[in-house]
């Protein structure tokens, strides 16, 4: 699934479908947010966010006054159809990097084979990587055979009470030493999945 066409935003565009759904997540909570604050929490520069924020008017998912942004109902709607939740859950150390965030994938459970491939597109955009989650026969499983559910139990039980994750499911956890890569390094293994 693609949210921009970055040939529209010409081949320096510094930010990802990631940082687009992110800047929409943020505002998703009612804020009103400057552009460099919310440039901050989405982990782009301003530059870029005045491109995201000026594709997102023109969608009409934002609105744009003097005291800040707001997202619309438009954007509310559009967030909405997109098949992932962000949750956190503390996974402990089944990821890499003091910052962690979790993003659950509808529909995605039957599409992971070993989560190698969304390791490796969490390091790609700058993590440390990716930890995939994922149900099998009942069981919590990093695939392709390590059982969370006899090995951390104590983990397992957290994300089963954040989650809900069910057997068409997929949770990706992005692990970095920053907060913005772990974001992103999720986000973009979960866009690769849809």
């Amino acid at each position: 699934m693609k949210i921009i066409n970055k040939s529209q935003y010409g081949p320096m565009s510094r930010f990802t479908d990631a940082n687009v759904y992110w800047a929409l997540h943020t505002l998703s909570d009612g804020r009103k947010l400057g552009r460099k604050k919310l440039a901050e929490e989405s982990g782009v520069g301003e530059g870029s966010m005045r491109r995201i924020l000026k594709m997102l008017l023109d969608k009409g998912m934002v609105q744009i006054k003097r005291t800040g942004t707001t997202i619309t109902k438009t954007g509310l709607n559009f967030l909405g159809n997109i098949p992932l939740k962000v949750v956190n859950v503390d996974i402990g150390d089944a990821v890499v990097g003091c910052f962690s965030q979790a993003i659950i994938v509808y529909g995605a459970g039957n599409k992971i084979e070993n989560g190698m491939q969304q390791r490796d597109v969490g390091i790609r955009a700058g993590a440390n990587g990716c930890t995939t989650i994922v149900v099998r026969n009942g069981v919590l499983m990093i695939p392709p055979d390590w059982n969370l559910d006899v090995k951390r139990p104590e983990t397992a039980r957290r994300i089963r009470m954040a989650t809900n994750l069910t057997e068409d499911d997929a949770l990706i956890v992005g692990g970095s030493s920053d907060k913005n890569a772990a974001i992103v390094a999720a986000l973009d293994a979960a866009f690769d999945l849809l």
